[in-house]
């Protein structure tokens, strides 16, 4: 996560929030370069693996659908 979004989303969240406690707890583990082998080094880029990781535990810890899930992406910074 680049340090401005870092900083912009402990300002907005000072308590936290669910996404925020489980980046803090899961980040670790999903690291890229943990997937780096499952991914081609040619062709267009992927969705960085860790990132994938981590929405699939917030789509499943929140109940949400692939659809949800993705919408939420698309407007939450934390």
């Amino acid at each position: 996560m680049p340090k401005l979004t870092a900083r912009v989303v402990r300002a907005s969240f000072p308590k936290g929030s669910l996404a925020v406690r489980v980046r803090e707890a899961l980040g670790p583990l999903f690291e890229d370069g943990s997937f780096a082998e499952a991914f081609a080094t040619r062709g267009r880029p992927a969705v960085p693996p860790g990132a994938l990781a981590l929405v699939s535990v917030l789509r499943y810890a929140e109940g949400l659908t692939d659809r949800q899930a993705a919408g939420q992406v698309r407007a939450r910074m934390d």
